[in-house]
Parts: structure tokens; sequence; C-alpha cells
């Protein structure tokens, strides 16, 4: 049974974080579960939670989901991650289809225990011919590429100065690795520099690896790469970057902004995911010699102790990457280009803030949590599907929708999300302003939270 909202918001759905119930205490670990989940049930009772939510159709420019109460909607989608629209290519069917006929649907096995499959082998060869000989290791998600990558090389006594915002596998990876943990100011190439010479003022002898992104999701800007090189270099330090959003889907022959800057060999540690992209779970490291590749096969653990990709996503993958570096692919590039320089501009005469540089990427801002909440679901009602993202994945008081642009959108895809997105907009503004809000009764909904 589908649960309806009642006319009055308890503003307790609008406020709080999920922040606030990340450290929660007692010794019953099941029971402290208990203040997030009615904090999370208040706001789907209300039509308030935006995550976990289900698509019912391929996750084209048009879609039918569902929330993760089962009320059905659809609409023009911009919140699935598809930058080529290849998810549904005729070519990557056929070649699902024709590796399970030959291989059946699973690898059986880790990497290092026969899970590896003719397939997978093909894969790790053709991607690096992409990247110009760079030896290339497999893992069975994005995440587990990036954590594995940090969490293999890194050890105790190294170093790891990091971008604040770089992505949750590469502080999980790196809190896994080391307690010699470097936080940096977003993009701040002085802050980077300080960071490592007080490093090297008292340790010459560990590793420091300075991690980042090629393009960071959440605002859609990127670093100066050059720069972190030169320093790298002066400092005895190796750079890993994450090019999981730009590598196939922007760039000169899908190389994204590594392969456009022409440092490639520049890299140290090139990480990046399939699920963007290449219409497949799945993810890479890339290194310069194979004696890393070898190391990280058996000391990563991501790696050694997951099982490998199945022989259908490798399959996938293969075939996408053949997709992206054709003739085919630059034509789905320009595409994608159009879109999101359309969307940008459209977004922008509407009155909307838009953050970043062009990319497939369009973070679009909306206000405070409550503000967000409200919007997000006039949003889906509305008929668009975008995700909505809120503290801490961005500042306080600053959620924004994210929007995914991808090659088969349409100008009038386009028109009409910015046309919802602007009645979204004034519908949470006059409910968050109403009387409809129910006054607090009682204690807080939050009590209980760390």
């Amino acid at each position: 049974m589908h649960r309806r909202a009642t006319a009055a918001i308890p503003q307790a759905a609008l406020d709080g974080s999920l922040r606030d119930f990340r450290a929660p205490t007692g010794i019953d670990f099941i029971a402290r579960t208990e203040p997030f989940f009615a904090w999370q049930d208040l706001r789907r009772t209300h039509g308030l939670w935006p995550y976990s939510r289900s698509t019912a159709s391929a996750p084209g420019a048009r879609c039918v989901a569902a929330d993760d109460d089962g009320r059905s909607f659809s609409g023009v989608n911009f919140g699935s991650q598809d930058y080529l629209s290849l998810s549904s290519h005729p070519r990557i069917k056929a070649a699902a289809i024709a590796m399970t006929e030959r291989y059946g649907v699973h690898s059986a096995g880790s990497a290092a225990l026969i899970g590896n499959t003719a397939a997978s082998v093909a894969l790790e060869s053709r991607l690096s011919d992409v990247l110009q000989g760079r030896h290339v290791v497999l893992y069975p998600t994005g995440w587990a590429a990036g954590y594995g990558a940090v969490q293999g090389l890194v050890r105790p006594d190294d170093h790891v100065v990091i971008d604040i915002l770089a992505h949750s596998c590469l502080q999980s990876g790196t809190r896994a690795a080391t307690q010699n943990i470097h936080p940096h100011a977003h993009l701040d190439l002085e802050s980077i520099d300080r960071k490592l010479r007080q490093i090297r003022s008292t340790d010459a002898r560990n590793g420091i690896m300075v991690v980042t992104e090629s393009l960071f999701s959440m605002h859609s800007d990127r670093p100066d790469l050059p720069a972190l090189r030169a320093m790298c270099d002066e400092y005895g330090a190796s750079l890993l970057v994450d090019c999981a959003h730009d590598f196939g889907s922007m760039g000169e022959g899908g190389l994204g902004l590594v392969g456009d800057l022409g440092m490639l060999d520049g890299v140290d540690v090139l990480i990046g995911s399939f699920s963007k992209t290449f219409a497949s779970n799945g993810g890479f490291v890339a290194v310069a010699t194979r004696a890393a590749a070898e190391y990280l096969k058996f000391y990563s653990a991501t790696q050694t102790f997951s099982n490998a990709m199945s022989p259908v996503q490798a399959a996938i993958v293969h075939q996408a990457l053949d997709i992206a570096t054709s003739a085919e692919g630059d034509l789905l590039r320009k595409d994608l280009a159009t879109n999101v320089s359309l969307l940008r501009a459209q977004m922008k005469a509407a009155g909307f803030d838009v953050f970043g540089e062009a990319s497939p990427i369009v973070p679009v801002g909306v206000g405070d949590e409550g503000l967000g909440r409200l919007v997000a679901r006039a949003f889906g009602q509305q008929g668009g599907i975008a995700n909505l993202v809120e503290y801490p994945a961005v500042p306080m008081g600053h959620s924004r929708f994210r929007f995914q642009v991808m090659a088969g959108h349409t100008g009038e895809d386009i028109e009409q999300v910015v046309a919802v997105l602007a009645s979204a907009m004034a519908i949470g503004r006059k409910e968050l302003s109403s009387e409809r809000l129910a006054p607090p009764t009682g204690p807080s909904r939050l009590a209980g939270a760390a």
C-alpha cells in the first residue's frame, strides 16, 4: 500500500541531514539505527525522500521510475549516468547477448583465482592500447578501483595530500592506508604546495600521493593538472587522478581532460569508471609499469578479494570502448556537448545558478535543504527526473540538482526540464512560505542523533 502525504508537512521533515545520524551511540547496533529511520520515513511519508528510486524502463532520455515507497512517476530523465546514450545501443545489447550465450553470466571467481575470462583479458589489452600503452588492472566497480588504487599502493608511513571534495572511494581508500592524511582546500594550489613543503621538511624518505579528480562531479570543475604535475616533481610526490566522469565522454578521441592536456604520461595512477559512459559496472586503474600493475593485483584488496567483472560486463565495456573511440563516438560527444551548452544556457536564462564548467554534469543551485526537498517533490510530480544533492555531499544551505546530460537528449527534452524546474521552484517556494508546515509538537525527530 502506498502512503500519501498529509496536508501539513512537519518541520522535522525539512530539517536535518544524513550527517546527523552518521555516528550513533549505544550498545545495540540495530536499535541505534531507529532515529535515522524515523527521520527518513517521515520524509518518505511526505514525498520528500528523493533517494533509492528505481527505473521501470531503460534509463533513456525519458523513462518510467518509482520512489522507494512504490509510487510510480515518469518524465524527462536527467538523473541517469549514460553520457553517450550507449546503455540501449543495438551493438551493446547484441554484445551482451552473444557473450551470455558463449560464457554465461558470471565470472565465478576473483581475478587472482581464475575469475578472469577471455573477455576481460581482451578488454585490458584494448584499454591499454587506448591509453597509449599503460598497464591496466580491471575492478568490479569504479568505487573499488578508486579505493583499491590508494589502499593498494600507499603504506602506513606514506602521506596522502587529497582534495577535500575527492570522491568517497578515494577518501575511504586513504583512511584505510595511512593516518598521514593532508586534506587541502578544493582546487587550492597554494594549499597543496604548502602541505607538500611541510611534509618534505620533516620526511624525505616516504612516499606522497597527491589525489585529485579530472572532473569533480558535484561542482563540474577541474584542477590545474600541469601545475600539480610540476609540484609533484618538485617534492618527489606521485599524482593520482580519477577520470570517472570525463573519460570517454569528453576530449579528443574520448581520452578525457587528461588526454586533452597531453598528460597521459604525466599521471602516475589513472583511475576510471565504466558506469558513466561505457554502459556497465566496473572500473580500472592504469599505471606506467607492469610491476605496479602486478602489485595492485595482489595487494589491492578490492581487486584481490572481489569477484572479477563478469564476461558480459567486459564484453559490454569493450564494445562501448570501440564505439567511444570511433567516428560514431566523435558524433555522440558532439551531440553531448551541444546538449550541455543548451541546458546550461537555458538554465541561466531562466534565472538559475549554474555551477562549474561545461561537462556532462550540470549542477543547478536550489537553496537550503528544506526548499530543495519541496522542489524535488514538485519536480517529480511535474514530469522531471533528476537527483537532488544535499549536505553533506554539498555545503550546508546549498542543495542542488545534478543534471546529467546524455547525447540522446533532444532540444525538446532540455526545454521541458527547464520549464519543469521553474514550475517546481515556484511550487516549492510557495509551500515553504505557506501555512501548510505543521508546527513542532513534542520532541524533535532528530532526538538521539549524534
